[in-house]
């Protein structure tokens, strides 16, 4: 038994041993492959350095929140206060049977308080104001013309070289409105010779002009 071991031992010891199998190929071809993709994460971390920072928008600042009322239990309020029983007593309706003055309801029997009411500016029977007051008289005239005033001695110190008067040089010259009729009256003497054409004069007005050499259209 001895012997076979040994020669077996032998046997082992002359035949040529396995090369082992060759596992760094596919971790040579595994590194090779991982890096571009390395350089390329490398090249994208610097990039994202280098970029400057994005601006955060402004956070919103929450509504302050107001403060809860503070409740005060002790404290009398308006909507506290009632009406002592009893001081409240509602409205007696009279007539409305035995129980409410049924009959007359309290205004005894006939006369002129028993009544319903008496007629607005009754005084008692005397002559009520509405009646002893005067009334408006007379009427409003729908043809009444109202003119403008410009007096003789106006127009002495408008014109005093004389010259044609008319209303569109009246109003010209600031003495009266224009688109207003116009009226020539009396009051104070002229001496120079003017032409009057205007909307109405009065006779005094009249013969102080012709007096004056001058006319009336």
């Amino acid at each position: 038994m001895a012997e076979k071991a040994e020669k077996n031992d032998a046997v082992e010891a002359e035949a040529p041993k396995k090369a082992p199998a060759k596992k760094a190929a596919p971790k040579a071809a595994a590194e090779k492959a991982a890096a571009p993709k390395a350089a390329k994460a490398d090249a994208a971390a610097d990039k994202a350095e280098k970029a400057p920072a994005a601006k955060k928008a402004p956070a919103k600042k929450a509504p302050a929140k107001a403060d809860a009322p503070v409740s005060r239990p002790g404290v009398l309020k308006v909507h506290h206060l009632r009406p002592v029983p009893g001081a409240n007593t509602p409205k007696t309706r009279v007539g409305r049977g035995e129980g409410s003055k049924g009959k007359t309801a309290g205004r005894g029997t006939k006369g002129q308080k028993a009544r319903y009411q008496v007629k607005a500016g009754f005084e008692g029977g005397q002559m009520p104001l509405h009646m002893r007051t005067p009334k408006l008289r007379g009427f409003k005239n729908p043809f009444r013309v109202e003119y403008q005033v410009v007096n003789l001695e106006k127009l002495a110190e408008l014109y005093p070289a004389g010259g044609d008067v008319t209303v569109g040089d009246l109003v010209a010259k600031g003495a009266v409105r224009k688109n207003e009729k116009v009226k020539v009256l009396g009051t104070g003497d002229i001496s120079v010779k003017l032409t009057v054409a205007v909307d109405k004069v009065s006779g005094s007005a009249e013969q102080k002009i012709v007096a004056a050499g001058g006319t009336v259209k």
